[in-house]
């Protein structure tokens, strides 16, 4: 009998997994009408540069910095042709590549920033918002101070300050844009634990003599994380443009270190004057793409797990019938 016991337990524990995964997505799945829209399309337009970071190196027809082939330089800025689809830029380099290798530089810089962001953010938040006093007090302070400078001047100061320490790399990047949305994970997280900290069963956990981090792990923290998702998502997306910006005045990720948009758009400005076009308008499209990709995920994604905007799916109920059928059973 006890031979059998792990294998009766193991299906009940896969089912139960199981059903704490379909619980967790059944939101997404009752999506309807233009949150459903919102959702989907925007998924499939972030899938699609993740599918291009990841094969990068066997989408790009050459690497980032790549001026020559066979021992021959290509053509200064080249208007888009069969050898170069999108052309080539005033250092002789294919758009296209720089493009696509772009694409994984700054999903590599948001996924760094969001990471740091959300694990610095949402602790500080969940133990101001449970403890309060002065703990409280002092990283408020801290949290509003932060958010006095505006978003694009603190990334620049922060990236400032790095340039000559770490260099003008991802992780300088990353931790620039991390700066700017520390404060914004703290201060959601912190309001939510303010107001979940004091529901009846979180005072319950603690007349039972639950210690305040029990009670932090289990009762208030998947009660509170629900609404990270979608700001991390719209984080992401404003990341994109904070990094676009970074590079296009030259504080972001040095051109021999990898492609980026930002820096992209900044050498076309003077092309577009001369009516060259293709330099500045593929950068600058796939900026706004992306961009809009990862908004309407984070948009999708907050009208559906917020409860107050989630539309359910009506279901019709034939009330005569019911009513027939129970008085035939009288």
């Amino acid at each position: 009998m006890a031979a059998t016991e792990p294998t009766d337990r193991a299906p009940v524990g896969s089912k139960r997994r199981l059903g704490g995964l379909r619980r967790t997505l059944a939101p997404v799945s009752e999506a309807r009408g233009m949150t459903r829209t919102m959702l989907w399309f925007g998924a499939g337009l972030t899938l699609s540069f993740i599918l291009i970071a990841v094969f990068a190196p066997v989408i790009a027809p050459y690497d980032f910095d790549t001026f020559q082939a066979n021992g021959q330089r290509f053509a200064q800025l080249e208007a888009p042709s069969a050898d170069h689809l999108m052309g080539t830029n005033v250092q002789s380099t294919d758009v296209l590549s720089r493009i696509v290798w772009g694409t994984r530089t700054e999903l590599k810089v948001v996924l760094v920033s969001l990471f740091f962001s959300i694990t610095i953010g949402v602790p500080l938040g969940l133990l101001s918002g449970y403890f309060g006093g002065k703990l409280d007090r002092v990283l408020v302070l801290v949290m509003d101070a932060l958010f006095v400078f505006p978003f694009l001047l603190l990334a620049i100061v922060i990236a400032f300050l790095l340039a000559d320490k770490v260099g003008q790399g991802i992780l300088t990047a990353a931790i620039a844009i991390t700066v700017v949305y520390i404060p914004l994970y703290f201060r959601v997280v912190r309001n939510h634990t303010i107001s979940v900290r004091e529901e009846p069963f979180v005072e319950a956990a603690r007349a039972l003599g639950a210690r305040p981090f029990t009670v932090i792990r289990k009762y208030v923290f998947f009660n509170v994380v629900q609404n990270v998702p979608p700001l991390a998502t719209l984080n992401a997306a404003d990341a994109i443009l904070t990094l676009a910006a970074l590079g296009f005045l030259g504080y972001g990720i040095q051109p021999t270190d990898g492609a980026e948009w930002g820096y992209d758009v900044n050498r076309a400005v003077s092309d577009a004057a001369s009516g060259i076009w293709w330099t500045g308008l593929f950068p600058g499209l796939a900026i706004v793409l992306l961009v809009v990709g990862l908004t309407l995920v984070g948009e999708g994604l907050s009208e559906t797990i917020n409860p107050v905007l989630r539309k359910r799916p009506k279901v019709d109920v034939d009330l005569g019938s019911t009513s027939e059928d129970e008085a035939g059973i009288l």
